[in-house]
């Protein structure tokens, strides 16, 4: 019985594999989840029985301009994954992790029951991967919205669009908390302050420079990505 965790090498895989030391943590080049044989052939070789599934395409640029790579690898993937899993235990425990852009960013701190309406395309992806996840008898969808705690990695960072964001530590410790208790359904893991992505960007670089949304050309924005929690406490983002 083995845990895999995909998107091991990513802002949050790297995370959670400081509290999972013993899973399955495959390079892209080692189990690519777009090809659906390999998928199938590694799960049960592994005798895999849980997924932590943290690997997508995430840049809203790119999924727009990439779809067919885009939907390959968040919604294909995301297909493989399950259906090898389900062939290979009938109790297997999936974890997936969302987004916020699944919603259209219109409204204020969305929370668990509220239905998803993607104004790009990589949250359609994300949304589509959500309700693919559902067809398992034991499901966790996270949706979250995590930086790394580095420096940001561009000039400029929004003020006018906003989440109550955490760090990649502080989410990894969530979904630790959440994996260890077997917890199934949807839930959010939010922080307790909203801010814009230019505050939020002060925090690591202060030298950051403002910018809005109105100076932004490209693919449709989620906004407002704030969330709301019916289950879990609302948690301070960590200091850096």
């Amino acid at each position: 019985m083995s845990l895999l965790i995909t998107g091991a090498f990513g802002l949050l895989g790297q995370k959670l594999m400081k509290f999972f030391p013993n899973a399955l943590d495959p390079s892209h080049d080692s189990l690519e989840i777009v090809d659906k044989n390999l998928v199938s052939k590694y799960i049960k070789e592994n005798n895999v029985t849980q997924i932590i599934h943290a690997a997508a395409i995430t840049s809203i640029r790119k999924c727009d301009e990439e779809k067919n790579f885009a939907w390959s690898v968040n919604v294909e993937g995301t297909q493989n994954l399950v259906t090898a899993l389900k062939e290979n235990s009938d109790d297997g425990y999936f974890v997936y992790i969302s987004t916020p852009c699944v919603f259209s960013g219109q409204e204020e701190m969305y929370d668990e029951h509220a239905t998803p309406n993607p104004v790009n395309f990589y949250g359609f992806t994300k949304s589509v991967g959500e309700n693919i996840v559902k067809t398992m008898k034991n499901f966790l969808v996270v949706r979250t919205n995590f930086v790394a705690k580095q420096s940001w990695p561009y000039e400029k960072a929004f003020t006018d669009r906003f989440g109550n964001y955490l760090f990649s530590d502080d989410v990894a410790q969530v979904l630790f908390n959440l994996h260890s208790s077997h917890v199934t359904g949807i839930r959010h893991i939010v922080g307790n302050k909203i801010l814009s992505m230019y505050d939020l960007a002060k925090i690591t670089t202060p030298q950051i420079l403002p910018m809005t949304i109105s100076e932004y050309t490209g693919p449709h924005l989620t906004k407002n990505m704030t969330l709301n929690s019916k289950y879990l406490e609302k948690y301070p983002i960590s200091s850096f």
